[in-house]
């Protein structure tokens, strides 16, 4: 792995050197901006580090040329000149870092290490699709605020509030920020707290001994201890019972958990991330979320955009899902550029979760290796038919074939017609608030038993319906 050190003081740049040659890189020297320029149009280069005075000129505003250059490439700058307005002017050219002389030299070789491996997570330097294994793909202007930010916070334990709309992949910032962090070598443990029963969710966060409640047979480890030494990922945190909530500030105030039925507080090591799709300060207004909780978690907020926001993504978001999908089994595709163009064009409501369905869908049903514009459209013609225009004609034909196909005797027609049409409602309901029955209902306008008794009368598993989505 190749970096490029622009630095005229040969004594600061030895030391460079030697420190960036015994994390295993492969360091190329110059000292001036001339020189810069010549090796980046000659060569490629995991990461830059630069000074600012140069015998040639400043190599702050010569950072346009780097970006021309090699765009995606990360720029660590160093300086002499330790003022806010050096620092200000560094931070307004996107670099990844900072360094005011005299720095740390250790830490200045574990941020170039950091800048590669953030560099390499965004697909830098690849023309084909991006690595499975890497959890966030996209370079749109807006991801690169998200990346900088997750940069930021991998060198400590400070807690993550990850904000967005549903399916834009907070999960998978928790994970980036997990798997690129120092605690990388210890468990990632998600829980989904919308999804677990208001009566349960202390016992699954904080565990329970034996006979603490009836059915509680064995002591249970909850989520917090089994994250012990990694990352624990609090999804869906603005759905939260209120008394769980108390629970859990007292437990990132103290760093220790009681079991439920326990006596003893348990010591927990565990960096928290937590993320929710709403808005938590009219909620606090509300009464129905606490604010000292807020600011708990909202320690390094990381805002993700929606898909039709970074919609350059798209094609490298859409070859990543071919990709994924081929992994998994399904028949190896690849993506034509006016389909790319195509797919970029669509609104894209659910996000990157909608994306990564549909194109899961093309992988199975395309008859040809390569997905072109037609093929793409003909699918999404088949799923607005089966979905329902916004005009309601999709849904006067369902019901017109429903009667036409076998309706039931008289007299049952209503009742049967309700089962029929509750059932894709519920279940569209439920993935819309991802699993949350609370929510679901207050989207249908129920009551929340009523939700319960009919998921239980149509046989309706709410996580069953979310792995189908």
């Amino acid at each position: 792995m190749s970096v490029l050190l622009v630095e005229d003081d040969a004594t600061i740049a030895i030391v460079i050197t030697t420190a960036l040659e015994a994390e295993g890189f492969d360091v190329v020297r110059c000292d001036s901006i001339a020189a810069r320029d010549r090796l980046l149009q000659e060569r490629r280069f995991k990461a830059l580090v630069t000074d600012v005075m140069l015998t040639d000129g400043d190599g702050i505003e010569t950072i346009g040329t780097v970006r021309a250059l090699a765009p995606d490439m990360p720029v660590i700058i160093l300086s002499a000149q330790n003022t806010l307005d050096t620092a200000v002017r560094a931070s307004d050219t996107g670099a990844f870092e900072y360094f005011p002389k005299p720095f740390d030299i250790d830490e200045l070789a574990r941020t170039v290490r950091q800048a590669v491996g953030s560099a390499s997570a965004r697909g830098e330097g690849e023309d084909e699709a991006p690595s499975v294994g890497l959890p966030l793909v996209g370079r749109s202007a807006p991801m690169q605020v998200v990346y900088r930010m997750i940069t930021r916070v991998l060198r400590n334990d400070l807690t993550v509030l990850v904000l967005g709309e549903s399916g834009t992949g907070k999960e998978l910032v928790a994970e980036a920020i997990h798997q690129l962090g120092h605690r990388k070598d210890g468990p990632f443990v998600a829980v989904n707290t919308a999804a677990i029963p208001a009566e349960l969710i202390e016992s699954e966060l904080f565990g329970h001994e034996k006979g603490a409640f009836t059915g509680a047979v064995a002591r249970h480890i909850g989520k917090f201890e089994q994250a012990g030494g990694g990352t624990l990922f609090l999804d869906e945190i603005g759905d939260m019972p209120m008394q769980a909530q108390t629970r859990l500030l007292r437990a990132l105030q103290s760093g220790t958990v009681r079991r439920v039925g326990g006596r003893e507080e348990v010591r927990v090591d565990v960096r928290i991330v937590a993320a929710t799709n709403r808005d938590l300060e009219p909620m606090i207004a509300a009464g129905t979320f606490r604010e000292d909780l807020f600011y708990r978690l909202n320690v390094v907020p990381i805002t993700l955009p929606a898909l039709r926001e970074r919609a350059d993504d798209i094609p490298a978001l859409a070859r990543h899902f071919l990709t994924l999908a081929a992994a998994e089994g399904l028949p190896r595709r690849q993506l034509s550029d006016d389909g790319a163009a195509l797919l970029a064009r669509q609104p894209w409501r659910g996000n990157v979760r909608e994306l990564r369905n549909f194109i899961y869908r093309l992988a199975l049903l395309s008859r040809e290796d390569s997905i072109d514009s037609e093929t793409i459209a003909g699918l999404i013609a088949q799923t607005r038919r089966s979905e329902g225009d916004a005009d309601g004609a999709g849904i006067d034909t369902a019901v017109e074939h429903w009667w036409s196909s076998g309706r039931p005797p008289s007299g049952q027609v209503y009742d049967a017609a309700l089962a029929a049409f509750e059932r894709p409602l519920f279940i569209a309901a439920l993935r819309e608030t991802s699993g949350n029955q609370l929510r679901a209902a207050q989207l249908l306008g129920i009551n929340r038993n009523t939700l319960r008794k009919r998921l239980h009368d149509l046989a309706i598993d709410p996580q069953e319906s979310l792995r189908r989505s």
